[in-house]
């Protein structure tokens, strides 16, 4: 080979390189004991199935030019362990957000469920990226039978005897969690007066739109709840949504990131979202052009229902006149992983001892160990 090609050969190994860093950076790792042994890798495995499925008993809506379908159709994966000797697994539903998809429950799903959970995701019908007549928030009051409906789906293999998932999933421990329009997703299911599933033991919001909700709605369900949103979100407003979760929630938790963003959660913002001084500033115009496409769904995500709770209060996203540095977002993503699995383990570790300890973790040490990136405030 001569010199030109052997440059050649050089700078296309040296892009290559580049390339596989961008694209697979190395995410921070916690530097506190209790964290950094909370945050070691799962040693179960993992797999990964597709599913596809389909509620005849409800209709997917007329949106924009798609006429509507007489069912809804939920496609989507499950992941769960490859060691399967210590089942059954608790059962987590995760509900993406707004012009998202299934792919954003990677992240979690790669930390939990070596670990020793389930978790399945779907694409909901008329919110996800590629939805037929465009995005819509105004279906999400439909997605919480949608996670009723995986829940039955999930049920009925785990119950099976001839399923990958025979004898996985244990049915009193299932939790719901969800970012952004997810996040709300999560929070009907769990304590809409009529749409929740009280099969819902556990629930956690990931920067989800609660503006709306008052505290009456909050009483309707008796589920542990945790908030995790970020103070410099431009997206879903903190001061107007989680800052006040736990005055309005009882046996709740806030878990606040210090200048953490709304785009700062999503695992692809870790990538090349990473050089941004504030991811939000790149996806506003984008939810924005989103948002526009109907002006009554930008000013209307729930009905406003005072029996059941919910007000007509709307949080203008994208109202921030300056982006200032925001969070890192793998530092962001870390921090969540830490405070949704110390959680789910504060009631669904099989050992007192262990959800004991988890529970100080979360009203303690993980703020102890973690500032000024990250504070808790309790209402238990």
């Amino acid at each position: 080979m001569n010199r030109l090609g052997k440059a050649v050969v050089i700078v296309v190994a040296l892009v290559a390189v580049a390339a596989v860093y961008v694209m697979n950076p190395n995410l921070p790792t916690p530097d506190g004991a209790i964290s950094a042994s909370l945050y070691s890798p799962g040693e179960l495995g993992m797999r990964r199935e597709s599913i596809s499925l389909i509620d005849s008993s409800r209709p997917t809506s007329a949106n924009g030019d798609y006429a509507g379908d007489p069912a809804r159709q939920l496609d989507g994966f499950v992941w769960f362990p490859e060691d399967v000797g210590q089942a059954p697994f608790p059962l987590i539903v995760y509900s993406h957000g707004f012009m998202s998809s299934v792919g954003e429950a990677d992240n979690l799903a790669e930390f939990l469920v070596p670990k020793g959970y389930v978790l399945v995701a779907v694409d909901y019908p008329l919110s996800n990226g590629g939805a037929p007549g465009g995005p819509t928030v105004t279906d999400v009051i439909n997605q919480a039978g949608d996670v009723s409906f995986i829940i039955d789906s999930m049920l009925a293999r785990s119950m099976a005897t001839d399923d990958e998932l025979s004898g996985l999933i244990d049915e009193e421990r299932i939790a719901a969690v969800g970012l952004s329009l997810g996040g709300l997703t999560t929070q009907l299911v769990t304590f809409h007066p009529s749409e929740r599933d009280s099969r819902i033991k556990m629930s956690v919001s990931i920067a989800g739109p609660s503006a709306m909700l008052q505290s009456g709605f909050f009483d309707n369900a008796d589920v542990p709840f945790m908030m995790i949103a970020g103070s410099s979100d431009a997206i879903v407003p903190y001061q107007d949504n989680a800052a006040s979760i736990p005055e309005r929630v009882d046996n709740s938790l806030l878990v606040t990131l210090d200048q953490g963003s709304h785009a700062g959660f999503a695992g692809i913002s870790s990538t090349f979202m990473r050089w941004f001084e504030h991811p939000d500033e790149l996806v506003c115009p984008m939810l924005v052009s989103g948002l526009e496409r109907d002006q009554e769904e930008q000013d209307s995500i729930l009905e406003a229902n005072l029996a059941a709770g919910i007000t007509a209060t709307v949080s203008t996203p994208c109202a921030m006149e300056s982006f200032p540095r925001a969070m890192r977002p793998g530092q962001q993503q870390m921090l969540t992983r830490l405070a949704v699995y110390a959680f789910l383990e504060s009631s669904f570790a099989e050992e007192s001892s262990r959800r004991q300890a988890m529970l100080q973790y979360l009203q303690q040490d993980l703020a102890a160990e973690n500032s000024p990136d990250l504070s808790v405030t309790a209402n238990q």
